[in-house]
């Protein structure tokens, strides 16, 4: 195990419940851990105006995530569930997959119940507080989008029956994680892996080193992507709309027997049937390897 990553457990830990939540215990954290909340706060808010989609910013609002320090799921929760239904969860760290998609399943996301180092200001291996909380939960706030994700999280559950996890898998990287949306003529981020990433916030939207390319569900969960640079490619939907539509009426099966044919597609390959908004340089990619 990479020695990163020091919030994986092969079994709920002591303290925690068969579905793996633990007490978010908010009292505990320390000034220390709060003021590094407020610090990656600061450095986001500063910056996502135009670039993060409306659903994103108008989420931060409603749930008043300004507001100092790690939110108290007490407060946070009650919110969240009369904006969409959902919760917020704390717990011990990285999740089994049917653990982590009964709970999207029944409204309820599992955060991680710990926050990033100085030293691990700018990258972090395994989701974090802020990640979780900063990165996804706004989104949540949006009835559109928090109705995908349910949906998502039933599909996760039947994906385990097909072994089709790793196809589910591409389409939660590149949606809920790093996907964009176009919005008045312009791209926006929506996805929790950019907003709470600064460096990626710029990099995803303004390089002209990555791919954009329009969203096709059957392309996407055939796509490997990387987990630890930036993207070679970004796939951009049209609206939350499209997103929720595809999900709730494509059968996920026949997608899954047709891509388990053909060969992955490989990070930053384009295909003639691609809708491509930026060709890109790939020059980033290339320099680093």
């Amino acid at each position: 195990m990479d020695k990163q990553l020091t919030h994986v457990h092969d079994t709920p830990p002591p303290g925690a419940a068969p579905d793996w939540t633990i007490p978010q215990n908010w009292e505990a954290f320390t000034a220390d851990e709060h003021a590094m909340w407020d610090r990656l706060f600061a450095r986001q808010a500063e910056m996502l105006p135009g670039r993060a989609s409306e659903a994103f910013l108008r989420g931060i609002d409603v749930l008043r995530l300004e507001k100092p320090g790690i939110p108290d799921y007490r407060d946070l929760n009650a919110r969240l569930k009369e904006a969409s239904g959902w919760e917020v969860v704390a717990v011990p760290g990285l999740v089994p997959d049917d653990v982590f998609f009964d709970h999207l399943a029944n409204r309820r996301f599992p955060a991680g119940n710990f926050i990033r180092t100085p030293e691990q200001l700018d990258y972090l291996q395994e989701p974090d507080v802020f990640h979780d909380v900063f990165g996804h939960v706004p989104m949540l706030a949006d009835p559109v989008f928090a109705d995908y994700m349910v949906a998502y999280g039933k599909g996760g559950l039947r994906a385990l029956k097909f072994d089709a996890l790793k196809q589910l898998a591409r389409l939660y990287w590149y949606t809920v994680e790093f996907g964009l949306i176009r919005e008045h003529g312009a791209l926006r981020i929506y996805g929790a892996g950019i907003v709470s990433s600064y460096a990626e916030s710029v990099f995803a939207l303004e390089s002209d080193s990555p791919n954009r390319i329009g969203f096709d569900l059957a392309r996407v969960m055939r796509t490997d992507y990387r987990i630890d640079d930036f993207q070679q490619n970004y796939f951009v939907i049209d609206s939350l709309d499209q997103l929720l539509k595809l999900t709730v009426e494509t059968d996920f099966a026949p997608i899954y027997a047709a891509n388990a044919m053909l060969p992955p597609i490989s990070i930053a390959d384009i295909l003639p049937e691609d809708e491509v908004i930026t060709r890109g340089t790939q020059d980033y990619a290339t320099a680093k390897a």
